[in-house]
């Protein structure tokens, strides 16, 4: 799943936006500062971070430039009152990769996400890997020792996730959230059900045991360390 930094002092906006990208299969963060936003640029990887401009403390242009400045190429979309020529090309050429001006329409917020995610998925093929085995999330393919394995969507979906956050627990309903969204029919046991189809999967490359459970809570990836 794609995690995106929401940067916004207005809360109420931020509560807005982050419910609309969760229901989108986003996981999403937030800072309600400049500085508060660095500090989880440097420590975390993101897929993309959603940035106002007139923040307490360091402003949006500044967050973007310093960003740049440590090498995090993280795609960056301004969001900011300010509508002149001026203040859209000093933002991006302070290194934003895109500016869409209050007020707007979070279908074209999310369109122009989409974009960026995809331009950004043709230059960086983000592999995710555990031990032998290999996720291509955006050929959607799973292979161990070059070998593929052929998961159903659920079961890519749910994998996808734990490898992404390795060692984070989920809850059943977190996943379900996550990968099912508004598709979920009610169903109480449906992702251990799906879990259970996945070990089978892996089973025959005695990889079922990277899916843990975690009695009372969910399900977590741990990876084997082969060092």
């Amino acid at each position: 799943m794609m995690k995106i930094l929401i940067i916004e002092d207005n809360k109420d906006l931020v509560q807005v936006l982050a419910e609309g990208f969760e229901e989108n299969g986003f996981l999403v963060e937030s800072a309600y500062d400049g500085a508060e936003g660095l500090d989880k640029i440097r420590t975390n990887d993101y897929d993309c971070v959603v940035l106002d401009v007139m923040l307490p403390g360091i402003d949006g242009y500044e967050v973007v430039e310093r960003v740049r400045e440590i090498g995090k190429d993280t795609p960056i979309i301004i969001l900011t009152a300010k509508d002149t020529i001026e203040d859209r090309v000093e933002g991006l050429n302070r290194g934003a990769d895109d500016y869409l001006v209050k007020p707007f329409d979070f279908r074209e917020l999310l369109a122009r996400i989409n974009a960026l995610l995809r331009r950004r998925a043709e230059h960086k093929r983000p592999l995710l890997k555990c031990g032998p085995l290999v996720l291509d999330p955006v050929a959607r393919e799973c292979t161990v020792d070059g070998e593929n394995i052929p998961l159903r969507r659920r079961e890519f979906d749910i994998l996808e996730l734990l490898l992404r956050y390795e060692n984070q627990v989920f809850t059943r309903d977190r996943i379900i959230a996550h990968v099912w969204q508004k598709e979920y029919d009610g169903t109480s046991n449906v992702v251990d059900v799906h879990v259970k189809y996945l070990r089978d999967k892996l089973r025959p490359y005695n990889l079922d045991t990277i899916v843990v459970t975690v009695r009372g809570v969910g399900y977590k990836v741990t990876c084997p360390n082969y060092e």
